[in-house]
C-alpha cells in the first residue's frame, strides 16, 4: 500500500462528506423537477462559474495535460483548443446570454423556442436528445476509465485481492476501481441533484487549489536545485510548419508518442483547431453540464458572469499544478513507474509523480481534490443527461402529469441505467486520449454545422436541424472504423460538408418555422445575423424594436477574451519554470486585457 494512515483517512473524509452533502440537499432537491435539474434559478453565478471550473478540474483531463505538457512543453497550451477551451469566450461574450433568455430546463426543450411545434421541431427534439445521450455516455466512460487507472497506481491489486471473493483479470482492475468510486459519485448526485453537485464542487475546488499550490511549490523549489533537461523549443509558445521537438538524446519514446499523436505537423494542426474550434463555439454548448449550469443561473447577466469566472477560477490554479507535475515528471523521469502492461503509458505520468513527490498528508489532501475532480466531472455530466431523459422523453411522450415521487424515482432508474451503459462502455475504450479525441473531434464535430446555423440564419428550420445532426452524427459514429489511422481532427472537414448538406438538403424539403415561432425568439433571444425578414416583421408590429448591433463588437470581445484566456494559462507554466521575464509578460498581457474586457465587455452587459 502507497497511502499512509492520515492520507487514508482524507480520502475517507472526504467520501463521507459527499455523502453528508447528497443527504442533507435530498429534501430540497424534492421540491420540484426545477429544483432537482436546476438547483431552482436560485444560485448565484458566482458559486455555478465555481462549480463548471470545478467540473472541468477532471482527473482524466488533467491526467491528459499533464502529459501533453511534458512532451509538448509550452506549445502544450494550444493543444486543449482541440475541445476548444475557448468556447467559454464566446459563451461569456455573448452565447450564455442568448441561451439564459430561453428560460428553458434542457437543449433539447430550448428546440421549441426555435423551431415550434411543427414536425422538423419534433424530429429535432429526438437527434438532440440522441447527441445528448450519446454524448453523456462518452463523457461518463471517459472519466471512468480516467479514475480507475489513477487509483490503481496508489491501490496495488495485491493488497486488495485478497478481501474481494472472486477474480479480476490484470486489465480490468482499473475497471473495478472506477466502478467503486463511480458509485460515491452516482450516490450524492441522485440524491441532491444540482444543489449537491455545486456545493460538492466548491469542497473540490478548495481541495484542488491547496493541493495545486503545494505541488506548483515543491516542483519550483526541486527546479532551483536541479537542471530541467528538454529539447530546443520546448520552452517557447511559438513553431513553425513542423513541431521540431526532438527527444532522441534524452528520452527517445517520446518521439514515438509525438508520432503516435499525429501532431508533428503542428501548423496544419493548429489551423485545423482554429477552423474546428470557432465554429464549434458559434455553435453554442453542447448539451452537457456545461449549459446545464447556464440554464441554472438566475439571469442572462449572471449567465454570462457564470461563463466568464470558469478562465479566471479555473486556468491560474489547474495549469500551476499541471506545471508542477510536470516539471517534476521531466527531472526525475527515471524514477517514474510508467510501465503498464509492458510498455511506457504516459498518462501514468501524473499518478506516478504523485506517488514520488507529494509529502504524506499533502498526499491524502490531493487524492481526496483529483478523486473529487472526477466525481464533480461525473455527477454533472450525469445530471445533465438524466435532465433530458427525464424532461424530454418521460416527462414529454411518457407520462406529461407525473408527481414529484414518479419524476424522483424516473431520475434514479435513468441514472443507474446511464452509468451502467457508461461502465459497459469504458471496457472498450483503449485509454483516455483515444476516448478524449473521439469526443472532442468526432461528437463536437458532429454537433457543429447545424447548431451555428440555428442562431444566425432565419430560414434554418427544424428538418435542416434534423438532417445535419444525422449528417454528422453517423460519420461521428463511424468515421473511426473507416479511417483507423487518420487523426480525428483531419476527417473534421468532410464530416462537416457532409453536415452542411443535411442542413441546407434538409432546410428546402419543407417550409419554414412557423412565423410566430421565429418573431417570438428573435425577440426574446436577439441573435445577430441572417435574420431581416424576422426583425422587419417585428419592426412592423413593434417600431420601438432595435436590432442587435453588436457584432464587431462581440467579434472584438471574443479575440481579446482568446488572448486573455491564454496569457491565464501560459504564465502559470512559466511561473513553475521561474522564467522571470516571459511570466512577467504573460500576467502584462491577462492584465491588459482585463482592462480592456471591463470597458467593452462588463460595462456592456445587462443590467
Amino acid at each position: 500500500m502507497k497511502l499512509h494512515l492520515i492520507d487514508i483517512l482524507i480520502v475517507l473524509a472526504y467520501l463521507l462528506a459527499t455523502v453528508v452533502i447528497g443527504l442533507v440537499l435530498k429534501k430540497r432537491a424534492e421540491r420540484s423537477k426545477n429544483d432537482y435539474l436546476l438547483g431552482g434559478n436560485n444560485m448565484p453565478w458566482y458559486m455555478l462559474g465555481l462549480s463548471n471550473a470545478s467540473g472541468m478540474f477532471d482527473i482524466s483531463g488533467t491526467m491528459w495535460l499533464v502529459t501533453i505538457l511534458f512532451v509538448y512543453g509550452i506549445k502544450s497550451a494550444w493543444i486543449p483548443w482541440l475541445w476548444p477551451v475557448f468556447n467559454q469566450i464566446f459563451l461569456m461574450v455573448f452565447l450564455s446570454m442568448w441561451l439564459r433568455r430561453s428560460g428553458v430546463t434542457t437543449g433539447a426543450e430550448w428546440i421549441n423556442t426555435r423551431f415550434g411545434r411543427m414536425k422538423g421541431a419534433q424530429l429535432s427534439h429526438t437527434v438532440v436528445i440522441v447527441f445528448a445521450i450519446i454524448m453523456g455516455l462518452g463523457y461518463l466512460a471517459y472519466g471512468f476509465i480516467g479514475i480507475g487507472k489513477f487509483v490503481e497506481i496508489f491501490v496495488p491489486w495485491e493488497v486488495v485481492s485478497g478481501y474481494i471473493p472472486f477474480e479480476v483479470s490484470p486489465e480490468y482492475v482499473a475497471h473495478f476501481y472506477g466502478i467503486i468510486f463511480t458509485c460515491f459519485a452516482v450516490f450524492y448526485s441522485l440524491l441532491g441533484g444540482m444543489m449537491s453537485i455545486v456545493w460538492a464542487d466548491l469542497l473540490q475546488y478548495v481541495l484542488m487549489t491547496i493541493s495545486a499550490i503545494v505541488v506548483g511549490v515543491i516542483a519550483m523549489d526541486t527546479l532551483a536545485a536541479h537542471e530541467l533537461i528538454v529539447p530546443d523549443g520546448w520552452i517557447s509558445p511559438f513553431f513553425g510548419m513542423r513541431l521540431d521537438l526532438d527527444w532522441t538524446h534524452i528520452i527517445p519514446e517520446v518521439n514515438e508518442k509525438i508520432a503516435e499523436d499525429g501532431f508533428s505537423l503542428f501548423s496544419v494542426f493548429f489551423m485545423m483547431m482554429i477552423f474546428k474550434g470557432v465554429l464549434v463555439s458559434l455553435a453554442g454548448p453542447a448539451p452537457n453540464y456545461d449549459m446545464q449550469k447556464i440554464l441554472s443561473t438566475k439571469s442572462p447577466r449572471e449567465a454570462a458572469l457564470m461563463s466568464g469566472s470558469v478562465s479566471l477560477i479555473l486556468m491560474p490554479v489547474r495549469y500551476f499544478m499541471i506545471a508542477g507535475f510536470g516539471v517534476l515528471g521531466l527531472l526525475f523521469y527515471d524514477k517514474l513507474d510508467l510501465i503498464v502492461g509492458g510498455a511506457i503509458d504516459f498518462e501514468q505520468i501524473l499518478p506516478a509523480a504523485i506517488v514520488q513527490f507529494v509529502p504524506i498528508g499533502f498526499l491524502g489532501l490531493l487524492l481526496a481534490g483529483l478523486l473529487a475532480a472526477f466525481m464533480s466531472t461525473f455527477a454533472g455530466t450525469l445530471n445533465a443527461t438524466q435532465a433530458y431523459i427525464v424532461n424530454d422523453i418521460y416527462l414529454k411522450y411518457i407520462n406529461p402529469n407525473a408527481e414529484n415521487r414518479k419524476i424522483r424515482l424516473i431520475n434514479y432508474v435513468a441514472g443507474i441505467g446511464m452509468v451502467t451503459i457508461s461502465i459497459i462502455l469504458g471496457f472498450y475504450a483503449k485509454d483516455v486520449n483515444d476516448i478524449l479525441q473521439w469526443i472532442v473531434s468526432g461528437l463536437y464535430g458532429s454537433y457543429v454545422a447545424a447548431n451555428v446555423l440555428k442562431w444566425y440564419w432565419w430560414r434554418f428550420n427544424g428538418h435542416g436541424f434534423f438532417w445535419g445532426m444525422v449528417g454528422g452524427l453517423v460519420p461521428a459514429l463511424s468515421f473511426r472504423f473507416i479511417f483507423t489511422d487518420t487523426l480525428d481532427l483531419y476527417t473534421f472537414p468532410l464530416m462537416l460538408l457532409l453536415a452542411i448538406i443535411g442542413c441546407i438538403a434538409g432546410t428546402y424539403m419543407a417550409p419554414p418555422t412557423e412565423e410566430e415561432a421565429l418573431k417570438n425568439f428573435y425577440k426574446n433571444v436577439r441573435p445577430w445575423g441572417f435574420w431581416k425578414p424576422i426583425h422587419d416583421k417585428v419592426v412592423a408590429e413593434n417600431p420601438d424594436f432595435e436590432r442587435n448591433t453588436n457584432f464587431k463588437r462581440d467579434m472584438f470581445n471574443v479575440f481579446i477574451g482568446i488572448i486573455w484566456q491564454s496569457a491565464l494559462v501560459i504564465f502559470p507554466i512559466y511561473l513553475v519554470l521561474m522564467e522571470a521575464v516571459p511570466t512577467l509578460i504573460a500576467i502584462g498581457v491577462a492584465v491588459g486585457c482585463s482592462l480592456i474586457l471591463k470597458r467593452s465587455w462588463f460595462d456592456k452587459l445587462p443590467k
